[in-house]
């Protein structure tokens, strides 16, 4: 696992040397700044990423670390990509943390990792992702609900089995659901394909939570779905928004539903 990305701003990761030995970067820069000037291959070497950028962030480099911070470490602090990923990937950990997942936390870094990637993939904000996963099970990994739906995404077994084939996951009954990398990737893979079938957030959600076929049903015979569900939702993933951004914006328009008649 990557664990560059999960540290917070201004210290290294744990981890990111096992060993635990510093490496000063005034020292692997002057070798570096070195063979760029004496390799005939210096034009191939200095279109390394590592190389590149430990060569043009240099004075930022040595006003912002400390001279035993691991490398690998100062190579994010010059890299726009990688501190994206890395604030993205801390934000959601930071709310993974203030709730009791009965993870441990080497696991929790890695499943804020596996939310990352896979909201990312299937063009989900990660937000939104953790909203869910506080609704259906509020972040406990072993939850299970009284129709049988397991892990924090709260699958049912039946759909996960299928999810799991279309995935290449290997399948291993129920306890499969409680591992919580593989219970995100098919859960968030379930949740996009009801995103592309309903087309609406709100159909969608109620889906998830009730099944499609019973939504599909209500739709049919024009009875109105519930939203109770969506508007749970909807006010967590604000919630972790303003708590981890400061903005109190969603990508989609929330519009409360109308009363229904007496």
């Amino acid at each position: 696992m990557s664990t560059e990305f999960l540290a917070c701003k201004g210290h290294p990761p744990h981890g990111a040397f096992p060993e635990r030995k510093g490496i000063r970067p005034s020292v692997l820069i002057f070798f570096s700044v070195l063979l760029l000037a004496i390799s005939p291959l210096r034009f191939h070497l200095f279109h390394l990423p590592g190389v590149r950028h430990i060569a043009a962030g240099y004075q930022n480099i040595e006003e912002t670390i400390d001279h035993y911070t691991p490398l690998r470490w100062a190579y994010s602090l010059v890299n726009p990509e990688l501190q994206t990923r890395q604030e993205a990937i801390r934000q959601i950990l930071s709310i993974l943390q203030r709730h009791e997942t009965g993870l441990a936390e080497v696991m929790r870094e890695e499943v804020a990792e596996v939310i990352y990637e896979e909201s990312t993939r299937h063009n989900h904000d990660p937000k939104f992702i953790l909203a869910l996963i506080a609704i259906e099970s509020s972040f406990q990994n072993w939850s299970v609900s009284e129709r049988g739906a397991k892990g924090l995404m709260q699958i049912m077994p039946y759909v996960a089995e299928s999810i799991a084939q279309e995935l290449g996951i290997e399948w291993s009954g129920d306890r499969t659901l409680f591992n919580p990398t593989l219970n995100i990737k098919m859960g968030i893979h379930y949740l996009t394909r009801l995103f592309g079938d309903f087309k609406d957030p709100e159909l969608a959600l109620a889906a998830y939570n009730y099944g499609p076929t019973y939504v599909k049903g209500l739709i049919e015979r024009k009875r109105r779905v519930p939203q109770d569900f969506y508007e749970k939702i909807v006010a967590t993933y604000r919630e972790f928004v303003v708590s981890t951004s400061g903005e109190d914006s969603l990508p989609f328009e929330y519009v409360p539903p109308a009363e229904m008649p007496i």
